[in-house]
């Protein structure tokens, strides 16, 4: 997808349209943190500390039972 920036003020903005707000469950309210590689700009949600150590020991917790079946698979 390709967008263009609008002016806001003395400032460019970015819509970012509702089906990938929604499909990435972002709101008006939602933080937004932006890093740059130096060439690119990527906007991710900050996430709840909390939901982000559940899903890393979730993530554990599969690779502890399944890395071997899993590295073999990727081979």
């Amino acid at each position: 997808m390709t967008k263009t920036l609008i002016k806001h003020g003395n400032s460019l903005a970015l819509v970012i349209d509702k089906p990938i707000l929604e499909m990435l469950r972002i709101s008006a309210d939602t933080p937004l943190e932006l890093t740059t590689n130096g060439d690119s700009i990527m906007v991710s949600p900050v996430r709840d500390k909390k939901r982000q150590k559940q899903l890393q020991a979730s993530l554990d917790k599969i690779n502890a039972k399944y890395g071997d079946d899993l590295r073999r698979l990727a081979e």
